[in-house]
């Protein structure tokens, strides 16, 4: 008993610093969030004081008000969610049956297949970035946001794939066997019964994809040459693309802002989040 006992406490021991370690770097993590939000309600020239301070001196929504009334917020935002959702859209509807025809089919050159689409997404993406400007330019696609989302489609494409099939092979082959001596045909299968499995991991790259496109700066401020068909990203550029009229508080009020989509997305859907990740990289 006084063994067991002694476990029990050691293993307590170990659980409760571990938990404090966790909320030691949550508190870390948190740091520059806070820190963020104390300067989108403070006035100008507070990011620039000598003093670290998380509680602002005179808190205003003026910053707020000034990125949604005076600024072109509200069309980034509209930019933003256009290039997500129909980047979502194309890669999923290549991904899922390339991936569920990765997972089941096994026909030659599968794994070789499988990996050059690996090693190409493995390059940085700043190597692509002259061909890719050539290419828009020739098929007049430049400044477009079907050409910026036929690039974001292209390129998470390849980790879609992969986290798909992931899941897909975790699926056992036997309830597709079920359902087809029950007298379901393929399409019936697939819609019925694997994709209703396989939601978790559906929702989760969905949601990666999201995340990527909403932040990705690079091609946006490349190929978006309009003010008009700018994207967050571009556009929380402009805000500080001018030495003269740079404003921390205005800068940071509009990041937090761009900020609280994916917050809410990611709150809605987290109870999927470990097993859509997870189940995805058992296999490969």
């Amino acid at each position: 008993m006084t063994h067991m006992t002694s476990k029990r406490v050691r293993n307590g021991a170990k659980l409760t610093v571990l938990n404090l370690t966790f909320i030691l770097l949550c508190l870390v993590t948190l740091v520059p969030i806070l820190y963020a939000l104390s300067v989108s309600l403070s006035g100008q020239g507070a990011a620039l004081s000598g003093s670290l301070s998380f509680l602002p001196k005179n808190p205003t929504l003026g910053n707020y008000r000034a990125i949604l009334v005076e600024k072109p917020f509200l069309l980034w935002l509209k930019n933003s969610l256009i290039l997500s959702l129909g980047t979502i859209v194309v890669s999923m509807l290549c991904a899922v049956p390339a991936a569920y025809a990765a997972s089941r089919w096994r026909f030659a050159g599968r794994r070789g297949m499988l990996h050059v689409l690996l090693v190409l997404n493995a390059f940085p993406q700043i190597l692509s970035l002259f061909a890719l400007f050539r290419v828009l330019k020739t098929m007049g696609m430049l400044n477009s946001h079907g050409g910026l989302m036929m690039i974001y489609a292209g390129s998470m494409c390849v980790f879609a794939i992969w986290n798909m099939k992931g899941y897909f092979d975790t699926i056992p082959i036997e309830i597709e066997e079920a359902s087809k001596i029950d007298g379901a045909g393929d399409f019936q299968m697939i819609v019925r019964i694997v994709l209703p499995l396989a939601k978790p991991a559906i929702i989760v790259t969905c949601v990666m994809v999201l995340i990527t496109v909403w932040n990705e700066y690079l091609f946006a401020n490349t190929f978006l040459l309009n003010s008009q068909s700018y994207s967050l990203a571009g556009g929380l550029y402009q805000l500080q693309s001018n030495n003269y009229s740079r404003s921390w508080p205005l800068f940071t009020a509009a990041s937090i802002l761009a900020s609280i989509p994916l917050l809410l997305i990611f709150f809605r859907i987290q109870k999927y989040m470990v097993s859509g990740l997870t189940a995805g990289g058992v296999k490969g």
